[in-house]
């Protein structure tokens, strides 16, 4: 159950060009990541990922990797800085065989 958190940035911008009857383009604000390994050969040692920075800059991959009977596995996602508070939804933990990693984007406020 992996998932693309995405929504609208209500900013300035988009509030006086936009409204809920047209409303702006979506843009990803996070994402969460699921990956089962019930048939771990060593389950005292924690699957784990990497951050590795892609040829276009606005994309990275991140590669889990888990140790054998499996493959490691990589998605593309956005390139954006993370907000790693639990209070703002970071998760990263492996328990009953379920490796999680739940996070979303910073937000950034336009100031003068």
């Amino acid at each position: 159950l992996n998932r693309v958190q995405t929504g609208f940035d209500w900013n300035k911008y988009n509030q006086t060009h936009y409204d809920m009857d047209n409303p702006p383009p979506k843009i990803v604000q996070g994402y969460k990541f699921n990956i089962f390994y019930p048939d771990l050969l060593d389950p005292s040692n924690t699957p784990s990922f990497t951050v590795t920075p892609c040829d276009d800059p606005d994309f990275a991959v991140i590669r889990f990797k888990a140790g054998p009977p499996y493959e490691d596995i990589a998605f593309k996602c956005v390139n954006r800085e993370w907000e790693v508070s639990h209070k703002h939804g970071y998760k990263c933990q492996f328990q009953n065989g379920v490796f999680q990693l739940w996070f979303v984007f910073k937000r950034y406020r336009y100031r003068r």
